[in-house]
């Protein structure tokens, strides 16, 4: 079970991290920035018995332990919200162990793996609580599989004080939605984010209902956003003044939703339609000032790392989703110009994997973005190059199913001796003795592979990982000759 980051840090970064997952075009003409207001969770369509759709929502806090069954196959086995629970989990064997809600003593203890009074005793003929072999099963997350589960009964062991004993086996949604139809989009939850902080200067802020608030006194942050700020010394070039000394700063801010749909085939052969995706609001601003050393390759540096596992509760299913991001700042240069940038970048972005059946899973990826500079300085000749980006993936129960890279970036360079400094809506000021020419770019760039793990809606396997392939916009901020 990999290692999870500490959830002692309040949220934040999740912001950058969605985003990211997100996918992109940008160009300063277009905007549709979202209000910057609190969501209500959003519900929407998948088709119980009666024909009507499922709620899509987000899990209740009473429901962390929510667990649906169904029995493909039989009279009445549509899935259902139980009464039980997994107990405890085993990733290697796949072993778990599930009792009733109501069972005291260890049953109702999390522990991480299944202790030695989980296991049945020999030639055991107590009934089983309610679980048969041909059961599927999906639970939140639980002791031992903190991603949720989503399992099929292959085999019931026995009874012990803990509950019932159970050999499982791999399974996909479609064995428990059917053919109905779901479709909604649900607001992730700042509080719910993991962060760990890579770099010292990283701070977390968060805002929602009641006056709940995280984050460095005075922070003004959105209700439902989240916002991380970063600022960082970077290598400096061999012989530049101390005034050149080379740094990164900024912050993100993102209201970040999960969107999930599934439409059932009528044919009962898996789903005809499915999509998982994230998308939201996004807001940043970041600074590179200096004169950074020149280097070959790329410089990247992480700062933070986030997790969340936001349970949808579609009908009876909690459906888990595991978004995990990596959040870095990455420098190019050649050690020559000297810059003061800042630029700031609003907008709103969708990115993940659409299903159908006659073109299989495709990409989706969307951004609308407006971006200005605030402020520009230009020294010498020379370029670089600063983005702020993430490595972002989405999955669900655990099986990663689309990665994305985003870099939203800014590119200087300069010709001749160009010495220049504007500010937004002003007229450039060069120095006299300048000659030469200089521009200033924004950018975005996206790379990503929807994963064979998309499987689990049901969906035929890929033969192979599928490229999302590399999204490049880039717009000019300022230029000119002095």
């Amino acid at each position: 079970m990999r290692k999870r980051p500490s959830r002692a840090v309040v949220p934040a970064l999740a912001a950058s991290a969605l985003f990211l997952a997100a996918g992109c075009s940008v160009s300063p003409a277009e905007s549709s920035s979202r209000a910057d207001h609190a969501r209500p969770a959003a519900s929407s369509s998948a088709r119980t018995d009666a024909g009507q759709p499922l709620a899509v929502a987000a899990a209740p806090e009473a429901a962390a332990t929510s667990t649906a069954v169904a029995r493909p196959g039989t009279s009445g086995g549509r899935a259902h919200r139980a009464a039980l629970k997994v107990t405890s989990y085993d990733s290697k064997t796949r072993r778990a162990v599930i009792s009733p809600v109501h069972q005291g003593g260890s049953g109702d203890k999390a522990t991480g793996s299944p202790s030695s009074s989980s296991s049945p005793s020999a030639g055991s003929t107590a009934k089983p609580h309610g679980t048969a072999v041909g059961d599927v099963i999906a639970s939140a997350p639980a002791p031992g599989a903190p991603d949720g589960l989503l399992a099929k009964v292959t085999r019931v062991i026995g009874e012990s004080g803990a509950g019932t004993e159970v050999q499982t086996a791999p399974a996909t949604l479609d064995a428990l939605l059917g053919d109905g139809d779901a479709k909604g989009s649900v607001p992730v939850d700042a509080a719910s984010f993991a962060i760990e902080k890579l770099l010292p200067d990283v701070q977390v802020s968060w805002a929602k209902n009641g006056d709940a608030h995280v984050g460095p006194e005075g922070a003004k942050v959105p209700l439902g956003s989240l916002r991380i700020d970063v600022g960082a010394k970077v290598a400096t070039a061999p012989g530049a003044p101390a005034s050149a000394s080379a740094s990164v700063s900024g912050f993100v801010q993102v209201a970040p939703d999960v969107d999930f749909s599934y439409g059932g085939d009528a044919a009962g052969s898996g789903p005809g339609a499915a999509y998982l995706g994230v998308s939201g609001d996004w807001d940043a601003q970041w600074t590179v000032k200096g004169r950074a050393a020149a280097s070959a390759q790329p410089v990247r540096v992480p700062f933070a790392k986030l997790h969340a596992d936001p349970v949808l509760q579609v009908g009876p299913i909690p459906v888990v989703v595991n978004l995990d991001l990596t959040c870095y700042f990455q420098i190019a240069a050649d050690g020559k110009v000297t810059v003061d940038v800042e630029q700031h970048l609003q907008g709103d972005f969708k990115a993940g994997g659409t299903f159908g059946l006659a073109q299989g899973w495709t990409p989706v990826d969307e951004s609308h973005m407006t971006s200005s500079p605030v402020h520009t300085s230009v020294s010498a000749a020379g370029r670089v190059k600063a983005a702020l980006g993430a490595e972002a993936t989405v999955g669900l129960y655990g099986a990663v199913g689309v990665s994305a890279d985003l870099a939203p970036y800014l590119r200087g360079e300069a010709a001749g001796s160009a010495d220049v400094t504007t500010t937004t809506g002003s007229t450039a000021k060069a120095d006299g003795a300048a000659t030469g020419a200089w521009a200033l770019y924004g950018g975005v760039d996206l790379t990503g592979t929807l994963r064979m793990q998309l499987s689990i809606f049901g969906t035929p396997v890929f033969q192979r990982a599928i490229p999302l392939g590399a999204l490049h916009r880039e717009w000019k901020l300022a230029d000119g000759q002095v």
